[in-house]
């Protein structure tokens, strides 16, 4: 008779913390670790790893799966890219608390912000909750194939406040106040990790209307920050303004941190000709705060936040001219179709664009920078890539050069915009911000973004790219790059159960196949609920991904298992003080 539910055989294990690697083996009993070394016993099952690398598993703390963890089993694209827990509620956005009449402000909210469809939304939300401590409830009759853990989105927790004046952009008043507080201390007593929000201007409903978050001061924002202190619990999540003033931005986000005295995280940006310093001048930010002990974290991208464009996917360039939208609701082969007809050709490039959304019409405009992708990704792409250097040497216009490489594939031909942290058209300031002991890993926004971002992949890239294939100078070291992905992460929202491979800790695992670590194209999957469309990035090099001590993805294949649940924040002891 077997003494453990799973062994995983002489793998060079990577313990999560930066140490260096050893040759183990990992034995797994009731969904936790057992034992780690040379481990004698058999196992019901067991995995030979000899020659991969074996990690705890991938926790994603910057994510946007709110809506779709309520009509799925499988948290595609991330689950793919060895994640096995992810963090919800990220932005400020979100769909809880939430009054009945409420519910299409928050969708159309969410439509805006994440390009997520309404009628995705409208046909898979089951609205089985109206405060935050039941939308917890909801969630935890969920099964799934990774744990979910959730935070409180501030939008959300204004408009069930204040109702429509949230968005009329009138100030609380001090009852409002006591209100918003007073629920973040229930919902992070009832689980959550923590309440988020944006100051970023781009986040707005499809219209064109501003984010409730977006209204506030920063009395406000220390009303939040109190709900935490009340509960003496949960983490403090934000966006600054990406083209705000860096020293501005970063004294509010120190006066909210240093208000309540809970660690803050916030996205850290190379924001081309942002003034005040920019990300440095953040991140100098941080390291004062550290010594100060002002506990302040950057979240980083470890590439190009980019942004992909296509006839199959929500923009291009010709998204917003009256004549492709009176054909925006075909059929793909029928669009193309219409749109290799001389005369629909003619009368569509003889328009401009129009929308009420300014973010809408600077996104189309900035198709002229995107890079027409092949068959392998590439997300470092010289200037002469860009299509209007492309259209340039061509000798045509902008306009008419485009038109035929968007029907190029059948109209599937896939354009990408390294926008922020390419500002210098290199990665050298994302190797700066990331690996800094203030930083961590974040903003890969599953979830989100169906038709425009397929960040998902980060945990990918991380080891391909800055682990495995970067140059000696600029390599972040294999363990520090893995503890980026797993107990830094956990740490930095406060999981004190998980990132580690240890004895007693969670068996989340993955076995991983280094030398064939490798990302393929995005592709569009329609598979949301009422025919809605998603990117999908699928991977090689995951051997075996484990949840709580079952095998959920064998070789890049579900197994069926779908042993992942609700995450409710937990009293335990902080992650480096774990025994």
């Amino acid at each position: 008779m077997a003494d453990h539910d799973l062994v995983i055989r002489g793998g060079t294990v990577h313990d999560g913390l930066g140490s260096p690697p050893r040759i183990a083996d990992v034995a797994i009993r009731d969904g936790l670790i057992v034992a780690v070394g040379d481990v004698p016993e058999t196992g019901k099952r067991e995995i030979d790893a000899r020659g991969k690398i074996v990690t705890p598993g991938f926790v994603d703390i910057h994510t946007h799966y709110d809506g779709q963890v309520t009509w799925e089993e499988r948290l595609m694209p991330s689950s793919g890219h060895g994640v096995t827990t992810v963090v919800m509620g990220n932005c400020g956005v979100g769909f809880a608390p939430c009054r009945p009449h409420q519910r299409e402000m928050l969708v159309k909210l969410m439509e805006g912000v994440e390009d997520i469809p309404e009628v995705v939304m409208v046909d898979g939300l089951p609205w089985n909750w109206e405060s935050f401590p039941d939308y917890l409830d909801a969630l935890d009759e969920r099964r799934l194939d990774i744990d979910i853990a959730a935070q409180i989105p501030h939008s959300a927790l204004r408009i069930y406040v204040m109702g429509e004046r949230a968005a009329r952009r009138e100030a609380p008043t001090a009852e409002d106040l006591a209100k918003m507080r007073a629920l973040v201390a229930e919902g992070i007593e009832a689980g959550a990790f923590g309440v988020t929000t944006s100051r970023n201007m781009m986040h707005r409903t499809k219209a064109g209307e501003l984010a409730p978050s977006l209204h506030s001061d920063i009395d406000e924002l220390c009303a939040l920050m109190d709900g935490l202190t009340d509960a003496d619990a949960g983490v403090f999540q934000i966006i600054p303004a990406p083209d705000g003033d860096a020293g501005q931005e970063f004294d509010i986000l120190r006066t909210v941190a240093e208000h309540g005295r809970r660690p803050l995280s916030f996205t850290l940006l190379d924001v081309a000709g942002q003034p005040g310093g920019g990300w440095r001048h953040m991140l100098e930010g941080l390291e004062r705060a550290a010594a100060d002990g002002v506990e302040m974290r950057g979240q980083v991208a470890p590439r190009p936040v980019g942004m992909f464009f296509g006839l199959d996917l929500s923009l291009h360039l010709f998204s917003c001219h009256p004549s492709y939208r009176a054909i925006a609701h075909l059929p793909l082969a029928e669009r193309v179709a219409r749109m290799r007809d001389p005369d629909f050709r003619r009368q569509l490039l003889s328009e401009q664009p129009e929308d009420s959304n300014p973010v809408t019409l600077n996104l189309v405009a900035a198709f002229r920078a995107t890079c027409p992708w092949g068959d392998t990704p590439q997300y470092e792409p010289a200037r002469e890539d860009r299509v209007e250097s492309l259209a340039a040497a061509a000798g045509r216009s902008l306009e008419d050069y485009s038109y035929d490489l968007l029907l190029g594939d059948e109209g599937r031909a896939v354009f990408y915009l390294p926008a922020a942290n390419y500002s210098g058209g290199n990665l050298d300031s994302v190797r700066e911000m990331l690996g800094h002991p203030n930083t961590v890993m974040g903003l890969a926004d599953g979830g989100a973004h169906y038709g425009l971002i397929c960040d998902a992949s980060f945990p990918t890239y991380l080891l391909q790219r800055w682990a495995r294939d970067a140059r000696d100078d600029q390599r972040l070291p294999l363990p520090l790059a893995i503890a980026e992905l797993t107990s830094k992460a956990a740490a930095t929202v406060g999981m004190a159960d998980r990132g580690r491979i240890a004895e007693g800790w969670k068996a989340d695992i993955n076995v991983i196949d280094l030398d064939a670590l490798r990302l393929h194209v995005p592709r569009v999957a329609y598979d949301l609920p009422a025919g809605g469309k998603r990117m999908q990035q699928a991977s090689d090099g995951y051997v075996a991904t484990i949840v709580s001590g079952e095998i959920t993805y064998l070789n890049g294949e579900h197994t069926g298992a779908l042993p992942g649940r609700l995450v409710r924040r937990s009293l335990a002891r902080p992650l480096e003080r774990a025994a």
